[in-house]
């Protein structure tokens, strides 16, 4: 089951838009970081259950918070979300780790179907 999710976006509006695609029935717990250097020292704090990743971000992208979080903690479960979705870049992530690739904007179907998606993947 996931309760802690941690965004990390470097766009305060896309991680709004991702907090209101959330379910309303859920009582999540919520973090953010703006950036991915920011994001992996989150992510060692709180222990998320599901962490969402942006790619393209100052300090350390995507791709770097995704391998180093992946380093921390190999079971932990990262949801990418970028507007980045061709196939080497999908490729890529999930050489690296990553549990889902959601493309930019999400909906609130198609996070609901991934949090389905990652519950699984929690429940192992």
């Amino acid at each position: 089951m996931i309760k802690k999710i941690l965004i990390v976006d470097d766009s305060p509006v896309a991680r709004a838009i991702v907090k209101k695609c959330l379910p309303k029935d859920h009582d999540f717990e919520l973090s953010e970081a703006g950036d991915g250097q920011e994001g992996v020292q989150k992510f060692k704090e709180v222990r998320p259950d599901l962490t969402m990743l942006d790619l393209t971000m100052p300090v350390m992208d995507g791709f770097g918070a995704l391998a180093a979080i992946k380093k921390e903690d190999r079971k932990a479960v990262v949801m990418v979300l970028s507007s980045d979705i061709q196939k080497k870049t999908v490729a890529k992530v999930m050489d690296l780790g990553a549990d889902l690739v959601l493309p930019k904007p999400p909906s609130a179907e198609s996070i609901q179907e991934a949090l389905t998606k990652a519950a699984r993947i929690l429940e192992g």
